[in-house]
């Protein structure tokens, strides 16, 4: 059941995502950086995994150690590539095993070198048939799922974007956390577009502060998230890209909270600095 939403209080939910490091030194410092983002009192982490699932049993193992070592709610991502439903279900049984407490439930990107989705034998082909297994078979788990302000690369159209993500709430999602932005415009759109189509649950912008304009830029690139042009002349144009984002990322909230957002996720990249900065300079507060 979903009866102790993180979305259902008086203050900003703020959640912080990780991606599982690739060696023993970069898994220690995950959790000191984890340590230092404790002092703003996060809701729950998530932690995603490599493509095609390649590091789900080491995205179980710090999310296991980040719950037992700061008591705290956390979330494992979930993808549907490369994996057939009994395998779904094994994860997932796992999960529930080691105090998983939500899922983010995800198509997935097709595996390198294929430019196309392929659903796998005896597997699911879209997220809300994974949202609906989670659903009618593992119903202690939080469900959350991805939202598109930009439209995801794949879809025809908006409208079918907007189509399919109403079947993943439908299939039982408590929640969406946003592709990262850099215009809040679009997300107020979105959000507006999901409220025609009575999408009604919590609606989460999910943030990528920039401290290295060719790093953002590679990874835009690749989710189809667009840079405003003064947001990249001002990075090109200075010395300290760090403070120009920070500075960018604190401005782009106090909008967002100006509109009543319910919560707040930050991608973190495995690092602190960005976020404390920011976080330090975020009130919490809601009036709604």
């Amino acid at each position: 059941m979903f009866n102790d939403s993180p979305y259902l209080k008086n203050k900003l939910t703020l959640s912080f995502e990780l991606f599982p490091p690739k060696t023993e030194k970069g898994e220690t410092n995950l959790y000191k950086h984890v340590e230092k983002l404790m002092a703003f009192e996060p809701d729950f982490i998530t932690c995603t995994y490599g493509a095609g699932g390649s590091t789900q049993d080491k995205t179980l193992d710090i999310i296991r150690h980040v719950k037992e070592q700061f008591n705290l709610p956390v979330a494992s991502h979930l993808t549907v590539v490369g994996s057939s439903v009994d395998q779904l279900r094994r994860y997932l049984e796992k999960a529930q095993q080691q105090g998983v407490d939500y899922i983010v439930a995800l198509r997935g990107d097709p595996p390198q070198g294929q430019t196309e989705f392929k659903a796998s034998d005896d597997g699911l082909r879209y997220a809300n048939e994974l949202v609906e297994l989670i659903h009618n078979e593992f119903e202690d788990f939080g469900v959350l799922v991805a939202g598109y302000p930009e439209t995801h690369q794949e879809a025809p159209s908006p409208e079918i974007d907007l189509d399919n993500l109403k079947r993943k709430v439908d299939a039982g999602a408590h929640a969406i956390i946003t592709q990262l932005f850099y215009n809040n415009e679009d997300f107020f759109r979105f959000r507006d577009h999901c409220d025609k189509r009575g999408i009604g649950v919590p609606i989460i912008p999910g943030l990528l502060p920039v401290t290295d304009l060719k790093q953002i830029q590679r990874i835009s690139s690749l989710c189809g998230a667009k840079l405003p042009q003064k947001f990249v002349d001002d990075l090109s144009a200075t010395d300290d890209q760090f403070r120009t984002g920070v500075d960018q990322a604190v401005e782009q909230i106090r909008g967002l909270q100006e509109a009543e957002i319910e919560g707040l996720h930050l991608y973190v990249l495995n690092r602190s600095s960005a976020a404390i900065e920011i976080m330090q300079q975020v009130d919490r507060s809601r009036s709604n």
